[in-house]
């Protein structure tokens, strides 16, 4: 039985790391290239960077920000690509299949389309066709309300009649090799991941499926683990305790869940 893997997400706003609540408020946390050195040292077995930025190009003429400038996410995927050992999915600002060739070339493993794949299903098939579905990952932004589950966009600005289920299905169709869900009512609140959702979805497709959205301690993950999806994915929690993804591993690992018997942390530096 394949093992499930621990994902951390680094969301990237302005060439900065950031934290999320609900899509709308944001914490400034950090640089990319940092968060690389500790993440691989603390034996994260998969590495996703979503740029969120509202820009295409960053604006970083800021006194208070004292940090490495990047003109916009190509400039990243250029340097973390390099000092990246696990592998490593690059989504947000896609719009092309050469968006695709180019995050690729320079290094990322996989690319993760969201508004690109509503706007433009068509790519979906373009990508998996071009490169192979293994490099494809479509992420799902769920949000609820009284009428139900549906799909939003463009950063949660807006909203569809789509049904996440449905969706889901049209996915694998297409081709992606993976689907990201993600609940925007759970983002950031550390309250646990959407379940129901994650089950529901996994069990209706023949894809590898990643939850990500809510985590704030480490039986959320084991939650998550106990159902179908192939991933436990997490933002913020992975971003304030040294050694995070290593003692969350550990810890799922002694409650004897499906996954990698975490390694001794490593003393390697990077040489950032």
């Amino acid at each position: 039985m394949l093992k499930k893997r621990i994902i951390p997400v680094i969301l990237l706003r302005n060439g900065v790391i950031v934290q999320s609540r609900k899509f709308r408020r944001y914490q400034l946390l950090g640089t990319p290239t940092a968060a690389v050195q500790r993440l691989s040292n603390w034996a994260s077995d998969e590495l996703i960077y979503l740029d969120i930025s509202p820009i295409p190009y960053y604006d970083l003429n800021r006194d208070d920000l004292n940090h490495e400038s990047f003109n916009d996410i190509i400039d990243i995927i250029k340097l973390v690509s390099g000092k990246c050992f696990m592998p490593l999915t690059f989504g947000g600002g896609i719009r092309t299949i050469e968006d695709v060739r180019i995050r690729l070339k320079l290094g990322a493993d996989k690319i993760s389309l969201n508004t690109a794949a509503i706007e433009s299903p068509e790519l979906i098939k373009q990508c998996s066709e071009e490169f192979g579905k293994q490099c494809v990952v479509v992420s799902i932004d769920s949000k609820k309300n009284e009428d139900g589950t549906y799909i939003v966009y463009k950063g949660g600005r807006t909203e569809t009649n789509l049904n996440p289920f449905d969706w889901a299905k049209e996915i694998e169709k297409l081709g992606a090799g993976e689907i990201l869900i993600n609940s925007m009512d759970l983002d950031g609140s550390g309250l646990g991941f959407d379940l129901d959702l994650i089950e529901n979805i996994s069990n209706s497709i023949n894809i590898p499926t990643i939850a990500l959205g809510g985590a704030g301690n480490w039986d959320h993950f084991a939650e998550v683990l106990k159902t179908s999806a192939s991933a436990v994915a997490a933002a913020n929690i992975f971003q304030h305790t040294e050694n995070s993804v290593y003692n969350c591993k550990k810890y799922l690992f002694e409650k004897d869940l499906n996954v990698r018997k975490p390694l001794e942390l490593l003393n390697t530096s990077l040489n950032l």
